[in-house]
């Protein structure tokens, strides 16, 4: 009798490679990801005890800013681990240092939502400035009396001063879309960026010094400990009477205790806001306020960009674990 082949032991014991998705991700991604690997997803709303269960053995762990990545989840995968998957360009929810000291990957998603938060930062200046919000709900309320002269008046965003605090890839794409309207451009930075500078007609200041002279100022930076309340009391005490703070990176960034006095009594005429310290909580003193404009961290929401954001997120997975370098690594 013909003796039947032997299985190869290797490739019987061999494991499937699994990726572990926080909570959940678009189809886009979801689907890449599928193709190659068995893919775990917790799904809405976030269950970190689900999280917990599952990524021991996982080659990979997508997550999101709403999902801390520290040091003990690392540890809980193990061994298997290669890389964490940022569905976002900020990475405050990774503790990066613990990456580093095991030897991992993180990336993130850059690029792809630029435009789109750059448009929304662009929207809360025309909504803050000329209260739309606040109109809307007063003539909703059936409060509207007629048309005056002196009524509800705003400000316009031709002829202000605007400045950008950071001055990267989104900070870039505000100042080209707000050439049309044509503002005084100042901006921030750790860096010079003399060539953008160049390009987009705006001038490098110290932040002490943009604060005091702006009409509208928006935030662009990462969240790092020395951004962590860098617009505190005393730096909204600095800004220009009746000027405009508009805020769509992270909600620590400005301290909201603050920020809420300098609303209700100087110097702030008003708040955008895409983002808040404790998300999804936001404080009541805050949204009880008619001259704010709160959006619920709709920066990059638009179908075409968490699309793209979804792709580029399983594109780094794939890279990393198919042992090539990823596409936007953040370590």
């Amino acid at each position: 009798m013909q003796a039947l082949p032997r299985a190869d032991p290797s490739h019987a014991a061999r494991a499937p490679v699994r990726v572990v998705v926080a909570r959940t991700l678009p189809a886009a991604g979801l689907d890449k990801l599928r193709a190659r690997f068995d893919v775990e997803t917790g799904g809405l709303p976030s269950r970190r005890d689900w999280l917990l269960e599952h990524v021991p053995g996982a080659s990979a762990i997508v997550a999101d800013p709403t999902v801390p990545v520290d040091g003990a989840l690392l540890d809980l995968a193990g061994d298997s681990l290669q890389v964490v998957s940022n569905f976002a360009v900020g990475f405050d929810n990774i503790d990066t240092d613990a990456i580093r000291e095991r030897g991992l990957r993180a990336t993130n998603t850059p690029d792809v939502l630029t435009n789109a938060t750059a448009e929304l930062a662009v929207a809360l200046m025309q909504a803050t400035g000329r209260r739309i919000v606040e109109t809307d709900q007063i003539l909703r309320r059936g409060e509207w009396v007629g048309w005056e002269p002196e009524q509800y008046l705003g400000r316009e965003l031709a002829g202000a001063t605007v400045g950008l605090v950071g001055f990267g890839r989104i900070g870039q794409r505000v100042a080209a879309l707000l050439r049309g309207f044509e503002p005084r451009l100042v901006f921030s930075s750790a860096h010079p960026k003399d060539e953008a500078a160049a390009e987009h007609g705006a001038e490098r200041m110290q932040l002490g010094e943009l604060l005091a002279v702006c009409d509208y100022v928006s935030l662009h930076v990462n969240l790092t400990p020395a951004t962590t309340h860098l617009i505190d009391a005393a730096a909204l005490a600095a800004m220009k009477p009746g000027s405009i703070l508009v805020n769509t990176c992270r909600g620590a960034v400005v301290d909201t205790a603050a920020l809420v006095q300098a609303l209700r009594s100087g110097p702030l005429a008003g708040a955008g806001l895409d983002v808040y310290e404790n998300e999804p909580a936001v404080p009541e003193e805050l949204a009880e306020l008619p001259n704010t404009v709160l959006v619920p961290h709709i920066g990059s929401a638009t179908r075409s960009t968490r699309d793209a954001m979804a792709e580029l997120c399983a594109d780094n997975v794939i890279a990393v674990l198919g042992g090539e370098e990823p596409l936007t690594p953040v370590i």
